[in-house]
């Protein structure tokens, strides 16, 4: 008898809550909301932006739009930056290219310092915009552009030391584009992508080593390169590894494999 009123009170509780928060968020909601489904002009942005975190979190996307929408007309660079996201990957809304590289681009005009809480969203951002200037956005005013995405990518890599804008500059290094070809700059900064852990930057420079005579190096680099990559990267640089290792001499691979277990291990200094 007192397991089922234990069990009966546990039940009341839980249901008290979930009731109180649920009362809550439509309070709150209410509170942002009007009538219409616009978001109140006297609403604190800091309060909407969070709101639209929350929606959004909870599956309400068309709510977190719009609650991303007012803050970011209000300053919020998190907003702003989310709604550039949503665009660009048709997260919630139709895709719209164009729509994201407008918001990207209203991030790159802010004054955000290195190491302030916004550098992520100022660093992400210009890596975004120089992946559209490199490739261009068809049925839109953005064509292809090298030295522009080289702008972007550079700002990006030097300023906040994004590795993967440190691993586009490298490519444009090492191809020629928007820049002077130069192996010597393309390997500097596939290095310090590297160090950051960014799995093409190491594989590339692990390449480049294997073609300069650095075989065992370049070997291990690309093998442990391969362990860590996303899926989306694993591709392209299995088929590096796999063309360097038909290549070299039996004993160096054995050492690059033990090698790449090591800096697995250590990290690639």
């Amino acid at each position: 008898m007192s397991n089922a009123i234990r069990s009966t009170a546990l039940s009341a509780l839980v249901a008290a809550a979930t009731f109180g928060s649920a009362s809550a968020a439509l309070a709150f909601e209410n509170d942002i909301f009007d009538d219409s489904g616009e978001v109140k002009a006297e609403s604190n942005p800091w309060s909407v932006f969070q709101f639209g975190y929350s929606a959004y979190k909870s599956g309400h996307k068309d709510q977190a739009v719009e609650a991303y929408r007012y803050a970011a007309e209000n300053g919020q660079l998190g907003a702003t930056w989310k709604l550039a996201r949503m665009y660009a990957e048709g997260d919630g809304v139709a895709r719209d290219d164009y729509e994201a590289f407008k918001f990207f681009s209203e991030i790159a005009r802010q004054d955000v310092e290195p190491g302030s809480p916004e550098e992520s969203y100022m660093s992400d951002a210009l890596v975004a915009l120089g992946s559209y200037w490199k490739k261009g956005i068809p049925g839109s005013p953005i064509k292809p552009n090298a030295a522009a995405a080289q702008e972007y990518y550079m700002r990006a890599a030097a300023n906040y030391r994004n590795p993967n804008a440190q691993f586009e500059m490298g490519n444009m290094f090492l191809k020629g584009e928007g820049v002077k070809a130069s192996v010597r700059q393309a390997g500097r900064w596939f290095q310090l992508a590297a160090e950051k852990g960014h799995a093409g930057a190491q594989a590339t420079l692990g390449n480049l080593l294997f073609q300069s005579g650095r075989v065992v190096r370049g070997l291990a680099m690309m093998t442990a390169a391969l362990e860590r990559a996303s899926p989306n990267d694993r591709l392209w640089i299995r088929g590096m590894q796999e063309e360097a290792f038909a290549l070299a001499a039996e004993a160096d691979r054995r050492t690059a494999i033990a090698l790449a277990d090591d800096i697995l291990t250590k990290g690639n200094q």
